[in-house]
């Protein structure tokens, strides 16, 4: 079997509202800069193409999962697996809350936000249609990875049921700004918490791509990561634009996971039967 290790790198950028050629190039660039550091992996933050207060003007910055920009993308580094944030507009008037898996010059599959806030200083349940499947993605042989999106994470059933499928990577795209949901609630604390809670208890390595920076009144206070298969920190951002990167063994994971077998110990069908009781 093939046990290589994996380089996988998350892009910190604070992306431009509405500005989809400046953040198209901007997306561009980082791609460059990681394929010349033979990054094999690289993720984005949520919504990364568009910005994340779009409100109404939602349907300005929408397009298909085929658009001929994503494409460019794909071609720029075909050979690195590349996530990046998009509204994709599915119908007329039908938008979801997007991530993009741009691979071997084409986009190799779209998964859609299921979980959509809306509450606090968040609206996502107004303006997007909820993703109803979870995706699952080959990075390259024997390295799956499954994106789950922002508030997705705070949904424990979802994470549990995307671990079932035994992905070797999560990718958390997210767009957390300071005290958006309240004063009292910590999105900088909490974030932490959450990732590395579901890395150790899944044997699972997280990348966490944040954003960093202003977008009218929210402060989005990156924070980006990535974790190993015990929660471990093993790269994590400064509070700047940047790209961090860390190379990922299968040996690790297989360790954590035998240490801590929650997936293999998961008792589905009794979980099924439990939630079938009235």
């Amino acid at each position: 079997m093939n046990t290589s290790p994996l380089l996988v790198g998350v892009v910190q950028l604070n992306s431009e509202l509405l500005a989809l050629e400046s953040n198209l190039s901007a997306h561009a660039d980082w791609i460059r800069t990681a394929e010349s550091e033979s990054i094999e992996l690289l993720l984005f933050p949520e919504l990364s193409l568009t910005g994340y207060q779009l409100g109404r003007r939602t349907p300005e910055a929408a397009m298909r999962a085929d658009d001929e920009r994503l494409k460019s993308l794909a071609r720029i580094a075909p050979n690195m697996t590349v996530v990046v944030g998009f509204v994709e507009q599915a119908s007329p008037g039908e938008y979801y809350n997007a991530v993009a898996y741009l691979k071997q010059g084409e986009i190799a599959a779209v998964y859609r936000k299921i979980n959509l806030p809306t509450y606090g200083g968040l609206e996502e349940g107004k303006w997007y249609h909820s993703g109803e499947d979870l995706v699952q993605m080959e990075c390259k042989p024997n390295w799956n990875a499954s994106t789950l999106i922002c508030a997705d994470l705070w949904n424990p059933a979802l994470v549990h049921c995307a671990m079932l499928r035994r992905p070797e990577l999560l990718l958390a795209p997210v767009n957390s700004a300071s005290a958006i949901v309240s004063d009292e609630f910590s999105n900088e604390n909490n974030w932490q918490t959450n990732v590395s809670f579901y890395a150790m208890l899944y044997g699972v390595p997280v990348l966490m791509a944040n954003r960093y920076g202003a977008e009218g009144d929210a402060w989005f206070w990156g924070g980006s990561r990535i974790l190993g298969p015990r929660g471990e920190i093993l790269a994590q951002a400064e509070d700047r634009e940047c790209l961090i990167s860390a190379e990922l063994d299968l040996n690790s994971i297989a360790a954590a996971r035998f240490d801590h077998p929650a997936m293999r110990d998961a008792n589905t069908p009794l979980i099924q039967r439990l939630l079938n009781q009235p």
